[in-house]
């Protein structure tokens, strides 16, 4: 069973449909006993950092998520979801994340016209094997919206890189730990298939 984090944050419908159709159960919950019990965990979302960590600590949710990240369940943040892993953001100035990886989350720079919210498709480059992209070629399409982006202190957990106006750190592991800048369960068959290679580390 898959459980999908709830805390108040758009977008975790798309995410359960997009694992129900690869015929998986999946939960949306905030119930520890849920959370703990379930092989994999996501960390879906879309919204402000602050926010976020307001509700992440308002629902007791910090300690079970750090306590999934320790007994290694496979843990995946997507979108705010990779973001809140890390320690701070530009978005919220003084507001801590989870902290669980090294790094910030910075505004993507006004540059060449581009527009910022970066909305759309970009593809990607694999600086280091990750197991999130096995059978998946470097180059392909994924679909992204965001305003800031990572900028992770180990370069060696940087899986997938994008650039959109400045390089851009689009996918990180480390140990049972993944995430995404970009949203699989809107990135078609290239992101079904990231969602399915999730599912089964650990099986």
């Amino acid at each position: 069973m898959v459980a999908i984090i709830d805390y108040d944050a758009g977008n975790i419908k798309s995410v359960e449909k997009a694992l129900l159709s690869l015929g998986e159960e999946a939960v949306i919950t905030r119930d520890k006993d849920e959370i703990l019990a379930a092989d994999h965990v996501i960390l879906p979302g879309v919204g402000a950092f602050g926010d976020a960590m307001d509700k992440i600590r308002r629902y007791g949710l910090e300690e079970i998520i750090k306590e999934v990240v320790a007994k290694g369940t496979p843990f995946l943040g997507i979108c705010l979801g990779l973001q809140l892993l890390f320690e701070s953001s530009e978005e919220t100035v003084g507001v801590e994340g989870l902290g669980i990886l090294k790094g910030k989350i910075v505004k993507i720079p006004d540059n060449q016209g581009l527009k910022v919210p970066h909305i759309g498709w970009n593809s990607l480059k694999f600086p280091n094997k990750g197991r999130l992209y096995e059978g998946i070629e470097e180059d392909s399409y994924v679909y992204f919206v965001h305003s800031y982006y990572l900028q992770a202190d180990e370069p060696e957990i940087v899986v997938a890189t994008t650039d959109y106006a400045t390089h851009i750190h689009a996918s990180v592991e480390k140990g049972n730990v993944f995430a995404c800048q970009f949203h699989p369960e809107k990135s078609s068959d290239v992101g079904l298939q990231i969602l399915r290679n999730f599912i089964n580390i650990g099986r």
